[in-house]
């Protein structure tokens, strides 16, 4: 049964929602400094294109953290369809306390290089490296990799 699912990694409701909640609260104040005490032209600007931006991320993190982080023998894929590796192409994972990683979550480094995608609070993929995690459970990122790395050992024949 290669479709069996066995880890899965989401975002909770509250975490949900208290990380979309901050990005919002952000972009909505720093749009209200800059119009209520309006700066130099060029820092309000500024200010206003920062805001706007936090908004276009809290909006990217609704969106995103909407769907899962699905692990199956063969990959790690999204709910909505989108496989973030093969379990054959993953080369290794850090998940130590130093490692460039999301919170919470893991790294993931492939043999080939992917284009560049992002599921804000979820996971990202920048070339070789691909991080899981954000506004997820420890506990579930955790099993994830754990299982991972299992699945990888028995590829290697350790």
């Amino acid at each position: 049964m290669q479709d069996e699912i066995l880890a899965v990694v989401e975002a909770s409701a509250p975490r949900r929602w208290i990380g979309v909640g901050m990005l919002v609260t952000v972009g909505v104040l720093v749009i209200y400094v800059a119009l209520a005490t309006p700066p130099a032209l060029g820092w309000q600007v500024f200010l206003i294109v920062m805001g706007i931006l936090a908004l276009w991320l809290a909006q990217r993190m609704y969106q995103a953290t909407a769907y899962r982080i699905e692990l199956t023998t063969t990959e790690l894929r999204s709910s909505a369809g989108v496989v973030i590796a093969q379990v054959t192409d993953v080369e290794a994972m850090d998940r130590g306390v130093f490692a460039f990683k999301p919170s919470n979550g893991f790294l993931l480094r492939t043999r080939t290089a992917g284009e560049g995608t992002w599921a804000p609070g979820l996971w990202w993929r920048l070339g070789r490296r691909i991080g899981v995690g954000g506004v997820t459970a420890a506990a579930q990122t955790k099993f994830m990799s754990e299982t991972l790395a299992a699945l990888m050992a028995e590829r290697d024949g350790v």
